[in-house]
C-alpha cells in the first residue's frame, strides 16, 4: 500500500547504523490542516527511511515544502509474555514542492479565446 503526504520538513535525524546490516534514517515534517475559520490544526509525522533510501533525504531538504511517499509497515514484536505493536511509516521517495512547482500568477493560463485557431491541414492527419 503507497500513501502520499506533503509538509514542511522540520527535522533531520542522521543516519543510525543497528547493527552490521540494517541502517535507518528518521525524518519530520510539519504538516497544517485548516480546521474551522478560527483555528488551525498542526501535526507532525515522523517518517523512516532504511537500507539503501536513507540518501533520499539530506539537509538540504531542512524547512523546505515536500510531498512523501510511504508506505506503512507493522510489526508485531513479544518480550517476557508481553506482546507490542509498531507502526512505521517507510518512505521511498522525497520531493521538493513549492514556488518552482507552483504555477506562477506572473503567467496565468491561456483561456480559450487566447488560442490560435486549429491549423486545418492537421485535419487529415490519419491518427
Amino acid at each position: 500500500m503507497s500513501f502520499e503526504l506533503s509538509g514542511k520538513v522540520i527535522d533531520i535525524g542522521p543516519v543510525l547504523q543497528k547493527g552490521e546490516s540494517f541502517k535507518k534514517r528518521e525524518f519530520v515534517i510539519e504538516v497544517s490542516e485548516a480546521g474551522n475559520s478560527v483555528r488551525e490544526f498542526i501535526d507532525y509525522i515522523k517518517f523512516q527511511c532504511v537500507q539503501d533510501r536513507t540518501d533520499i533525504i539530506n539537509e538540504s531538504f531542512l524547512n523546505e515544502n515536500v510531498k512523501v511517499s510511504f508506505n506503512i509497515k507493522g510489526n508485531k514484536w513479544e518480550r517476557d509474555g508481553k506482546v507490542s505493536y509498531f507502526t512505521n511509516l517507510d518512505a521511498w521517495r522525497i520531493e521538493k514542492v513549492g514556488a518552482d512547482s507552483a504555477p506562477s500568477d506572473d503567467f496565468p493560463p491561456p483561456l480559450l479565446d487566447d488560442m490560435p485557431p486549429e491549423n486545418e491541414e492537421m485535419d487529415d492527419l490519419p491518427f
